[in-house]
């Protein structure tokens, strides 16, 4: 590895420190955009029971604010409990902006990456291209040079397809696993709000 990393020359080096901010922006969101994490299965269910059985509290907020993603969105809903049907909702979209940025952290960085690996690589192509020219001289052609300009131009376009499709694919994965539990977090508040103002039409 280290042979080759010389015989694609210093442009390489571009491309491999996009690789490695690449790879930990990608661990990092598989280990935070977790279902378990994010949206947890029975929060609803175990919120709506709380109050009904107790009504809302700031305690609770806070212990649900802490929980998750989706806790927060539930809390933003019960600071609200006592206002209106609109004004709860308001509140819960307000936090829901602010949720979705934090769930979108890092990703645009992925997808800069994406973006940016092939042309690092084209970048890498032309210096060797460069080389590949100044090999050149009246008495003929340095093979070395010449040998070591093609490395470099074959080697770092190579190095940037494989960094670059790989981020292209965690970043469209990261982007609709997202949109997925912005979807299905919203879809809880709703209910929460229904249940709230459905229980008090109901009295």
């Amino acid at each position: 590895m280290l042979s080759i990393i010389e015989a694609a020359g210093w442009p390489i080096w571009t491309i491999i420190i996009a690789s490695v901010i690449s790879l930990t922006i990608t661990i990092e969101r598989f280990y935070s955009l977790r279902g378990a994490l994010v949206v947890p299965k029975g929060l609803l269910a175990q919120t709506l029971q709380q109050l009904r059985r107790g009504g809302a509290s700031r305690d609770m907020a806070a212990e649900l604010r802490g929980h998750s993603p989706l806790g927060r969105l539930l809390a933003a809903g019960l600071r609200q409990v006592s206002a209106s049907r609109e004004v709860m909702k308001e509140a819960i979209e307000d936090e829901g902006r602010i949720v979705a940025h934090e769930l979108e952290r890092y990703l645009t960085t992925l997808g800069t990456i994406a973006a940016m690996s092939p042309l690092l690589g084209l970048l890498g192509t032309v210096i060797g291209m460069i080389e590949i020219f100044g090999s050149q001289s009246p008495t003929g052609t340095d093979p070395r040079v010449l040998a070591h300009g093609i490395s470099v131009a074959l080697y770092n376009t190579a190095f940037g397809l494989v960094v670059a499709i790989p981020s292209m694919i965690f970043y469209r994965h990261f982007r609709a696993r997202v949109d997925d539990f912005l979807v299905e977090m919203e879809a809880q508040a709703v209910r929460l709000v229904e249940a709230i103002h459905g229980d008090r039409h109901g009295d």
